[in-house]
């Protein structure tokens, strides 16, 4: 079974000086010894850290239409920050993997099975 692991944290507590911040860079080192751990263990699909939330544009859909906004859609205390895509026996294994993966500070991580890909494809 197919997982994402969306990892949620207030990049303004966890990272207050962005990308420059020592506190970044600690978790991008950490995330790249993750990484490496999931791929020798074969349950790595992919995954992307995302850069801050103040570079998101938002397309709302209403039935009015479709309009473009700067930043993120939804005003929440934690911004979606990166994820992975792993594929394990069951959520058991996938909760396990979560529990490793390195957060600055506070935060979760949201867990969803992934759709199969339609056929074809």
């Amino acid at each position: 079974m197919q997982y994402a692991l969306l990892i949620h944290e207030n990049e303004a507590e966890s990272y207050p000086a962005g990308e420059a911040d020592q506190a970044w860079l600690d978790i991008l080192s950490a995330h790249t010894a993750f990484g490496g751990q999931m791929a020798r263990a074969g349950v790595m699909r992919g995954g992307a850290g995302l850069k801050s939330v103040a570079t998101a544009t938002t397309v709302r859909v209403t039935p009015e239409g479709r309009t473009v906004h700067d930043g993120p859609f939804a005003e929440t205390r934690e911004q979606l920050g990166g994820l992975y895509m792993i594929e394990v026996d069951d959520l058991d294994a996938a909760i396990e993997w979560a529990r490793k993966l390195p957060i600055a500070r506070n935060g979760s991580i949201e867990i969803r099975p992934m759709l199969p890909a339609p056929e074809g494809l």
